[in-house]
C-alpha cells in the first residue's frame, strides 16, 4: 500500500460527503490523509465533523468576496498552503475558477449520471425530483474531474441506481447516496496508487 495521499475537502453544507471520507479513513478503507476543511459559509455543519477529526478547517466565505475571481483565489491560495495532492468537493455549492496548476487534481461528486440531470442549478434534491418528473428509469452517481463549468469536467466513474415504482425525491436520494459512498472513496483510492490516467475528456482507470 502506498503512502495516504493527502487531500483537502470543501464543502457549503451538511458535510455528509466529508463524514463518509472521515469514516472510511478510521476504518483503514480509504488510503487518504486529510488535511485542511475549507467551507464556503461559516454555518455548515460538516465543520463540526472536521472539529470532530481534528482537522483543520477554514471558512472562506462566497458572501465577502466581489467576484468569483477573488473568491477563487483565496480558496486556492490556501489550497496551496495546505500542500493537498487532491482536492475534493463535497457537497460544495460554488463555482471556482480553476488555476492552470490544478488542472485534474479537483474531484467531485454528482447525484445522477452526468450528463443528465446536471448543470447550474442542479444540486441535492432537486436533481432527484427532476429525475423523477422526467420519467427516467436510470439515474446514479458521477465522480468527474472539475472544470471551469458545472459537472462538465472528465468523467472518472459512474454507479447506476434504478429509479423504482412509487419512489420520492427523498426515498431515490437515499439510495444514489448509498453509491457515492462506495464510489468516491474508491475513486480516490485509485487516483492514490496512480491508476487514473486522463487524456482529454476521456479518464483511464487500471484494474489491477
Amino acid at each position: 500500500m502506498k503512502q495516504p495521499i493527502s487531500i483537502a475537502v470543501l464543502i457549503s453544507g451538511g458535510g455528509t460527503t466529508l463524514k463518509n471520507l472521515i469514516d472510511r479513513i478510521e476504518a483503514t478503507t480509504l488510503n487518504a490523509q486529510i488535511e485542511l476543511v475549507i467551507s464556503s459559509t461559516p454555518t455548515a455543519g460538516g465543520l463540526a465533523f472536521a472539529a470532530d477529526a481534528n482537522i483543520p478547517t477554514q471558512v472562506i466565505a462566497h458572501k465577502d468576496f466581489s467576484t468569483r475571481e477573488s473568491f477563487s483565489e483565496s480558496i486556492f491560495t490556501a489550497l496551496r498552503e495546505s500542500a493537498a495532492d487532491l482536492i475534493v468537493m463535497g457537497g460544495f455549492l460554488r463555482q471556482l475558477a480553476i488555476p492552470a496548476d490544478f488542472e485534474n487534481k479537483i474531484i467531485n461528486i454528482h447525484p445522477s449520471l452526468i450528463p443528465a440531470f446536471c448543470g447550474k442549478g442542479n444540486y441535492g434534491r432537486r436533481v432527484h425530483q427532476a429525475v423523477l418528473d422526467y420519467g427516467a428509469k436510470l439515474t446514479g452517481s458521477t465522480v468527474h474531474f472539475v472544470d471551469d463549468d458545472y459537472d462538465h469536467g472528465p468523467i472518472i466513474a459512474q454507479m447506476p441506481v434504478s429509479v423504482e415504482p412509487g419512489d420520492t425525491a427523498d426515498t431515490l436520494a437515499k439510495r444514489v447516496f448509498a453509491t457515492e459512498c462506495e464510489l468516491l472513496p474508491e475513486v480516490i483510492n485509485r487516483i492514490a496508487s496512480g491508476k487514473v490516467r486522463v487524456t482529454g475528456r476521456i479518464v483511464e482507470i487500471e484494474s489491477k
